[in-house]
């Protein structure tokens, strides 16, 4: 990673800080989720700057501290009571408007991708179709929430395709993971996530946008009543 220019360390911290603000937004700026978030951020900094992740023969074990946590949170959230009060508490625009941070996420991708830290897979012209959701973010939150003229519906429609262009982003990238398996495109494995501030994308930005499409698909299959508008 010694390779890489300052500023891409720099642009993708920015990034992270991005979804944060927005899902600290969604979720009507809570305390409680800004410190847990910030808490998370920066138990995975101190483990990823000690080598935690890199220093093992047992990577495969040691990445569970960094995934486990963020499985059984989503899992705990739609399967208990105050989780689900949680999730019935976010906003909906603003959830939409999160997955616009998925453009800078992807130009993240390329600057890594160039100096031969990602896998070719994670590049829009090759697979990685993911851009699509972020660009087409704000189109959806013009047209559902502020002209009103596209239906709760389509929304629902676009948050599910979305969300498996995410789904088969994250399968890609997992199988070019440097793991004891088979991956793709071993002459370049995935070795970002294993690093800071990078391990970031994996423990803190997917997630938040794995959940804000789970939430979002919840609140409309719930009828909820009218969100604010941006007006």
């Amino acid at each position: 990673m010694d390779q890489l220019p300052a500023l891409t360390g720099i642009f993708f911290v920015l990034t992270t800080a991005l979804t944060i603000l927005i899902f600290h937004g969604a979720s009507y700026f809570s305390k409680t989720v800004l410190r847990v978030l910030l808490i998370w951020l920066g138990l995975q900094a101190v483990l990823a700057i000690a080598g935690f992740y890199i220093l093992s023969d047992f990577i495969p074990l040691r990445f569970l501290i960094q995934l486990l946590p963020i499985v059984l949170f989503i899992f705990g959230v739609f399967n208990t009571l105050k989780g689900k009060l949680f999730i019935d508490s976010l906003d909906l625009p603003a959830l939409t408007l999160l997955h616009v941070i998925r453009i800078p996420l992807e130009l993240v991708l390329f600057w890594l991708f160039f100096y031969q830290d990602q896998p070719a897979i994670s590049i829009f012209e090759l697979r990685n179709l993911d851009l699509l959701s972020g660009l087409t973010a704000p189109v959806m939150l013009y047209r559902v929430f502020i002209k009103n003229n596209l239906s709760k519906k389509a929304l629902l429609i676009w948050n599910f395709t979305s969300m498996t262009l995410l789904l088969t982003t994250v399968v890609y990238a997992v199988l070019a993971a440097p793991l004891p398996y088979a991956y793709i495109d071993s002459q370049q494995p995935n070795v970002a996530v294993l690093y800071f501030p990078f391990l970031w994308m994996s423990c803190c930005i997917v997630p938040l946008v794995l959940l804000s499409h789970l939430a979002a698909i919840r609140l409309i299959l719930r009828s909820q009543p009218a969100y604010p508008s941006f007006a």
